[in-house]
């Protein structure tokens, strides 16, 4: 990754990242911040120069490189949703690629970020779609799931949506609901339980990939 500022002849202190994919240009960085407390207005990608974007792309950087010689442009990185782990697990966050092609189409992956022994740690993935709107503009509301290890061994299914999910709903191998956009419940590594998310104007909503659980 390559942090280039421009000219203060042409603006004052603009800065930006960008990446070599093995196109003819760079690819473009950005990044979204999490939600505020509530329900805010949805914020935009921004420049990923400031502390939150530096330390989430320094866990996602390693995973560009399956991109290359896609006909990639940009990428987004969006920090959609935060999660204190079962057993004092340290907290983690919840972030989904979107990478642009010049051509259209892109794919997106949601990926957990989770306490880790070192601060660049690679981010896991737990989603991956293409041909989506997810995480874009016009795909603006998320939930996954996916399989976590506490230090004690006991297995957990973890949910997380974005910030307009007001209820996450387990159902078949595993039963859950939590009114809230995060969810952990006890549950064997092999099960492979439905996740439902529910917006704030009722609407029901799908984990991206049709739920990992991985």
């Amino acid at each position: 990754m390559l942090q280039l500022r421009s000219s203060e002849r042409i603006v004052e202190k603009h800065a930006f990242l960008l990446t070599d994919l093995g196109e003819l240009s760079p690819v473009h960085l950005t990044y979204t911040p999490l939600p505020g407390h509530g329900t805010p207005p949805a914020r935009q990608p921004r420049e990923a120069t400031g502390p939150a974007a530096l330390v989430a792309w320094a866990h996602l950087a390693c995973g560009l490189d399956r991109l290359r010689g896609a006909g990639v442009r940009a990428v987004n990185a969006w920090d959609f949703a935060e999660q204190d782990l079962p057993e004092k697990g340290g907290h983690a966050v919840w972030v989904c690629t979107r990478a642009a092609t010049w051509r259209g189409p892109g794919e997106v992956r949601v990926l957990l970020r989770a306490p880790a022994s070192s601060p660049s740690a690679p981010a896991r993935e737990v989603a991956r779609a293409g041909s989506t709107a997810a995480c874009g503009r016009f795909g603006q509301h998320v939930v996954a799931d996916t399989h976590w290890r506490s230090r004690a061994g006991h297995w957990y299914l973890l949910a997380a949506g974005s910030r307009a999910v007001t209820r996450i709903e387990v159902s078949g191998a595993v039963t859950a609901r939590t009114d809230g956009r995060t969810l952990a419940v006890r549950a064997p590594e092999d099960a492979r339980p439905g996740v439902t998310a529910r917006l704030e104007n009722g609407a029901s909503l799908a984990p991206v990939g049709g739920g990992a659980g991985r």
